[in-house]
């Protein structure tokens, strides 16, 4: 047995069944296992930020990691931005990086990088194999690593020698520890809080946001009069109809500020302090008012659902209102505004679809909605790099099959990884994509005026997208993917009820002002 060969049966016996992978010439011997060792699924993205926020949606849907494989320290370059999208999410995944053979290394050919230094940022876990009979030790620990609560990236950089070298040995699963459990005098603490009445805030990220704790939450703002909010950015939320409809922190910030004036006691839930997505002349950085206690019930490596549950016995509380008859939703087909955009989509939302949300400025406002729709989950681009959005819609189909994936997503954004849409084609995943075109990067706009710039045609030009204009139903279909746009309500409702009736890809490209 060889090393690579070692590597993908230590995977499997560790649960890491799926592959999402765009290899080189140092890979060769990891993709020639694949092809002998029953078991991986193995997926092509065409560009490493492909693979890259495939492997982020997919560990965001199971919980689980993927591998990712990348061509040595340039493929991974590539990919950092949706490992940087991956780490903010707190995703597990295991990014197995090829490199030079040990001893060609010292030589300095063109493709040697420090490889190991790129990864090191946006990794918890950080391995070089340096001999075939490590591979599978390494491999197994790197996944221990990657399944850590709350999730992180591991990196195993495999030199070429390693993989195709005789003498790997398959290594057993290691053990993962469970979260950590939370301390009870932090329960019994934030308890005492809240029973004092003062305007109190219980901030949530991670897994508080799934359903179950979202029900201990609100058990607790009933009980004490506290109010729900949850972090800006988050890696997975659930929502729809019969769950508790809370909202998030908005990125404008004027609006974040007005979220949390007036609250004195800040207990965060799996959240970090928070704080502007910029810095802006002259304004404050830090959400919270400046006379506001922070106390901290679960740090996001803690077991935040188990915490909510301890604190809500804590208090006393009964079971949750019940979830509030919200007026159902109806497509409007009359022309497009921000408004009736959410509207529409939201209606024609399947049961258990799960969102991608790279929306941009127009769509900005559909999560706000989005608890009058079916159930679903939403997943959110967490980082800041622009471009998860399409990868993102390909890794969560795969991991959530039998469920429509809805991917909203700018235009500018799109064309970060627009052969994401390839890999969708290929693998005939059910993911419709509506992207909102109005040709521009718009969101600077805005931007512009929070810094005080002071822009000229020259600078506005650098944000636009126009002359020529992307013909996104042409880019699509080049891309294997079937097409059309729309223009207005009506054309947009009739476009989301085709997509629901088929299999496979569709994009609509949504022409708004």
């Amino acid at each position: 047995m060889n090393g690579a060969e070692s590597l993908v049966h230590t995977l499997l016996a560790c649960g890491v069944d799926t592959c999402f992978a765009n290899p080189g010439t140092s890979e060769m011997h990891f993709v020639a296992a694949l092809d002998r060792i029953p078991g991986m699924r193995s997926v092509l993205g065409l560009f490493e930020g492909v693979v890259t926020g495939a492997a982020d949606g997919y560990g965001r849907m199971t919980g689980k990691p993927a591998a990712c494989l990348l061509h040595c320290g340039p493929g991974l370059a590539n990919g950092l931005a949706n490992l940087h999208n991956a780490r903010r999410a707190r995703t597990p995944l295991v990014a197995i990086i090829g490199d030079q053979a040990t001893y060609h290394r010292p030589l300095d050919a063109p493709l040697t990088a420090d490889t190991e230094g790129w990864a090191r940022p946006v990794s918890g876990f950080v391995r070089t194999a340096t001999a075939a009979a490590e591979v599978g030790r390494c491999a197994a620990a790197a996944v221990q690593a990657a399944r850590a609560a709350p999730g992180q990236i591991a990196s195993l950089i495999l030199p070429a020698d390693t993989a195709w070298d005789e003498g790997g040995i398959v290594a057993a699963p290691l053990p993962v520890p469970p979260p950590a459990a939370v301390d009870p005098g932090a329960v019994r603490h934030a308890a005492r809080v809240l029973r004092r009445g003062e305007p109190a805030m219980l901030l949530l990220g991670g897994a508080a946001l799934l359903a179950a704790p979202l029900e201990d939450a609100a058990r607790i703002a009933a009980a004490s009069g506290a109010r729900l909010l949850a972090q800006q950015q988050n890696g997975r939320v659930a929502r729809g109809r019969g769950r508790v409809a809370i909202g998030r922190i908005p990125y404008p910030l004027d609006q974040a500020l007005a979220a949390l004036a007036g609250i004195r006691h800040l207990i965060l839930v799996g959240a970090t302090p928070p704080v502007s997505f910029f810095a802006y002349p002259g304004r404050p950085n830090r959400l919270a008012p400046p006379d506001c206690e922070i106390h901290v019930l679960a740090r996001p490596e803690q077991d935040g659902p188990a915490a909510l549950a301890a604190l809500a016995d804590e208090l006393g509380a009964t079971a949750a209102p019940a979830a509030a008859d919200f007026p159902p939703l109806s497509p409007v087909r009359g022309a497009l505004t921000p408004e009736s955009g959410a509207e529409t989509i939201l209606a024609h939302l399947p049961e258990n679809a799960v969102v991608i949300d790279e929306a941009g400025s127009f769509g900005r406002g559909i999560f706000a909605q989005s608890h009058r729709a079916a159930p679903h989950d939403w997943l959110q681009l967490t980082g800041g790099a622009i471009g998860d959005g399409l990868p993102m819609a390909v890794g969560a189909a795969i991991g959530a099959p039998g469920r429509r994936v809805i991917s909203l997503q700018a235009d500018g954004s799109a064309m970060y990884t627009l052969q994401a849409l390839w890999t969708q084609a290929r693998e005939r995943l059910d993911v419709t994509t509506i992207v909102f075109a109005n040709r521009r990067y718009a969101i600077l706009f805005g931007e512009l005026a929070n810094v005080g710039a002071n822009p000229g045609p020259r600078a506005l030009g650098m944000m636009s997208l126009d002359d020529p204009d992307l013909d996104w139903v042409k880019l699509a279909g080049g891309m294997g993917v079937e097409a059309a746009a729309a223009e207005d309500g009506a054309r947009l409702s009739d476009l989301l009820a085709y997509a629901e009736t088929r299999r496979g890809p569709f994009l609509i490209a949504l022409s708004v002002p």
